[in-house]
């Protein structure tokens, strides 16, 4: 059965950069770091599966987000290109993910005149000791210049990506990265627990899987800190000062549609959601073939779909109507929950406990 989208609803763009200079121990994401003999070719295929699918797609996009892998170790001038095909309106969000070592005044200029508006800088930890326990090799003064050329260019929005919770950091160590994180005056910060991901290096080492207890002091030290700066908690993982919300990632949550360009990336439209080519090569082979890209694919039935959006907004601030979760379970969860109005949101003790209060929605 073909689903179509509403010719109305809402529509974002992932673009998938899945080269890396070097992997990091905890990543599963589909990157390599030996196709760096690809990178023209392949960004030259997804700006013609971008041309291609908007010869057909009537809607323009709202947000575009280039993730990875490391979209900054790519020419910008042919990322530009592609993003070029994309029909955005007027004030879409277009972020790009970076490495802080790459980052320059030069990259960001391209990158800013062929339309993107928002970085999102991969941070992780200040932490030297840290980062070589993350696998991360970039130096944490290279964040401050590249703020410093964020601040230059012009951009108006920015993130940083912090990771808290690897093996032996302690909470002082995750401290002196909130503090010198918030010493750049960030208008977004998402903070992840590490999580262990099968087939990595950290996986293969039980001896440096995260503490639970350690991750959970480390979570409430986050949120006291950057609410304590003026961002607000607006999703279990992220923190913004107001009008700085990750508009791409509201997408996400809220179940609008997205296209996904690039090796492996994700698409859904209407409740139908599928997946490319995991390999560069393969997708590259099928653009230029004029082939799907598609490798696999289902649709969702009603009943999931409602349930997974009501996971999803439990996550956020907005929470879920209050009799998505049955007056026995109401009382139960009793600090995890409460209720504002007609919705229940989550406590911040609640926030680590997420998945678990997920699975009592009705």
């Amino acid at each position: 059965m073909t689903v179509l989208p509403t010719p109305t609803a809402p529509l974002g763009v992932y673009v998938h950069i899945p080269f890396c200079s070097s992997r990091c121990d905890y990543c599963a994401f589909a990157t390599w770091t030996d196709r760096g003999h690809l990178v023209t070719d392949y960004l030259d295929a997804v700006r013609d599966d971008i041309v291609a699918t908007f010869a057909r797609e009537t809607r323009r996009v709202e947000t575009v987000f280039v993730g990875g892998g490391t979209p900054s170790l790519v020419p910008p001038e042919l990322l530009a290109a592609a993003l070029a095909e994309i029909p955005v309106v007027d004030g879409a969000e277009v972020t790009v993910e970076c490495n802080p070592d790459d980052v320059d005044v030069e990259l960001l200029t391209v990158l800013r005149k062929g339309g993107v508006n928002r970085i999102s800088l991969g941070v992780q930890s200040m932490v030297p000791r840290i980062l070589a326990l993350l696998g991360r090799h970039h130096d944490p003064g290279n964040v401050v210049s590249a703020v410093d050329a964020i601040s230059e260019v012009g951009f108006q929005s920015f993130n940083l990506d912090l990771i808290y919770g690897a093996a032996s950091e302690t909470v002082e160590e995750w401290a002196a990265t909130l503090d010198a994180a918030l010493a750049l005056s960030p208008p977004h910060v998402s903070a992840y627990g590490l999580t262990v991901e099968a087939g990595t290096p950290l996986a293969a080492d039980p001896a440096r899987y995260p503490d639970d207890d350690v991750q959970a002091d480390e979570y409430e030290l986050a949120d006291d800190r950057l609410t304590a700066a003026g961002l607000a908690n607006y999703e279990v993982s992220n923190w913004a000062r107001p009008g700085h919300e990750c508009r791409h990632n509201r997408l996400y949550w809220d179940q609008h549609d997205y296209l996904g360009f690039g090796c492996a990336a994700h698409s859904h439209v209407a409740g139908r959601r599928w997946w490319n080519l995991r390999t560069p090569e393969r997708y590259l082979a099928a653009v230029r073939a004029g082939d799907s890209t598609e490798a696999a694919g289902e649709t969702l039935d009603a009943e999931t779909r409602r349930l997974e959006g009501l996971q999803l907004s439990l996550r956020t601030t907005d929470g879920v109507p209050a009799d998505a979760l049955a007056a026995d379970d109401l009382e139960l969860l009793d600090g995890l929950v409460e209720r504002q109005g007609q919705r229940v949101v989550l406590t911040r003790r609640g926030r680590l406990m997420a998945n678990e209060v997920s699975i009592r929605l009705r």
